[in-house]
């Protein structure tokens, strides 16, 4: 009798999740977890948390949403708390787990956690699919990526061959394992969430999944954004307006979405094609679609890269010539700059979990630039603070801003005066989230007029 688990990661639905259904295809009976790690909640990521409380809600959300889901068809989730490797090892020899399906990891850490997982038990069957990308592995031209500009022309002349959605889940689903915990009621998974709030010291969940957010999170609320936008026609002018820095309706907003696995890029690839057909292409509907490739880019990019991917000198020559001063550092994430843009920005990531990419190539281009920093010291924060954290389009974007990635242009500076004319002429951005009410200079000085 074949016992298998799937392993939920950046994959939190049922549909369009190639893995889940090859998974259940060979299984007569099943689990589903998902890994809880104290250590995301720990300041050990160059002094900041993995996760803040604004990812913890959406991601609370999101566990409930797939938890109901799973109940519908007489199954539950199984919430590990650990270190991925030791939690998921544990349970595969409590559990006797034969086969686990989980989808393939970008990211080099998670990598190195399946690694573990598999060097442990031997005789494991590991089922991986690509359940967060447009393409499959057998796509992607071998040799270095290069630039995104290489990457995106290749792809287009291909004709972007996006892999088909997969087909629907075979009925019924294999049985649960033994024992209560397999069935237990949808309102006791939730007591769970509590506890793990309070042992993790997070903001407690309602049992509603309702944020105070406009993002909610799982997989009914990123169908329902899917559908709702295309329906409203914001597809035609997407590319006039996507550089707002706050406004719901100026860009698309799948990318909470998308990042924590609520929705596939596939299935948005495929509605935009199917909205192309029925209302016609343009200019704007071309972007969205660049868009899903610039994500794409830095999927596999990461993956090519590995470790470089964190590493201050990245993939250049020299190193940049930046540091670490901790004053400029606590004054940038606080948003207390001299820059009212930037505060602003910074208050609406702080207060919200999100910012505009514009928004997010201007304070990272301050960071790097004004203020000298260490480009990882940014990334960390934004990993820390960011709804739609991606490990690998956070880490890409800081390095291509830095001048560390592949792109051989080197680093991007974006004048932060021409910006706030540019995308705040009248100042109402800054004034809303309060950017000119803490300006501050840059570094305090003693009498002596030396930096403190």
């Amino acid at each position: 009798m074949t016992r298998a688990a799937f392993w939920f990661t950046q994959d939190l639905r049922i549909e369009d999740n190639p893995g889940l259904q090859a998974v259940l295809a060979c299984a007569q009976s099943v689990a589903f977890v998902y890994v809880l790690n104290p250590a995301d909640f720990e300041h050990r990521n160059y002094q900041q948390k993995a996760m803040c409380h604004n990812r913890w809600r959406f991601l609370c959300e999101s566990l409930i949403d797939l938890n109901k889901q799973l109940h519908r068809r007489g199954h539950s989730l199984m919430l590990l708390v650990g270190e991925p490797s030791e939690a998921v090892s544990q349970f595969i020899r409590q559990h006797n787990v034969q086969t686990l399906g989980v989808a393939h990891q970008v990211g080099w850490f998670e990598q190195q956690a399946l690694s573990r997982i598999e060097s442990q038990h031997t005789n494991l069957a590991v089922v991986r699919r690509w359940n967060t990308t447009l393409f499959n592995a057998d796509d992607i031209e071998p040799g270095p990526l290069g630039s995104f500009s290489r990457f995106r022309n290749t792809m287009e002349k291909k004709g972007t061959p996006v892999s088909p959605i997969s087909a629907t889940m075979p009925q019924p689903w294999p049985a649960p394992f033994e024992g209560d915990d397999f069935g237990r009621p949808h309102q006791a998974f939730i007591s769970q969430l509590h506890q793990y709030a309070r042992e993790f010291q997070q903001v407690a969940i309602d049992s509603t999944g309702v944020s105070e957010l406009d993002f909610s999170g799982g997989e009914m609320h990123a169908q329902n954004h899917l559908k709702t936008y295309f329906e409203t026609r914001l597809a035609d002018t997407y590319k006039q307006t996507r550089n707002e820095l706050d406004d719901w309706s100026s860009s698309t907003k799948f990318s909470p979405y998308l990042a924590i696995g609520n929705i596939s890029p596939k299935q948005i690839w495929q509605r935009l094609k199917q909205y192309e057909h029925e209302q016609g292409a343009n200019d704007s509907t071309y972007w969205i679609g660049f868009e899903l490739l610039w994500r794409e880019y830095f999927q596999w990019l990461l993956l090519q890269n590995g470790k470089r991917s964190f590493l201050f000198q990245g993939n250049a020559k020299d190193k940049p010539l930046t540091s670490f001063y901790p004053e400029r550092f606590a004054k940038w994430c606080k948003g207390e700059t001299p820059y009212p843009l930037v505060n602003a920005c910074m208050h609406q990531l702080n207060a919200t979990g999100y910012m505009s990419n514009r928004g997010r190539q201007i304070v990272a281009s301050c960071f790097v630039n004004e203020l000298a920093l260490d480009w990882r010291f940014g990334a960390a924060y934004f990993q820390q603070q960011l709804l739609d954290y991606d490990v690998a389009s956070n880490w890409g974007n800081w390095q291509y801003i830095a001048g560390v990635g592949a792109d051989p242009r080197g680093g991007r500076f974006f004048n932060i005066e021409k910006q706030t004319q540019l995308y705040d002429a009248k100042g109402a951005f800054i004034t809303q989230w309060q950017g000119r009410d803490t300006l501050t200079q840059l570094d305090s000085v003693d009498a002596a007029d030396w930096p403190i």
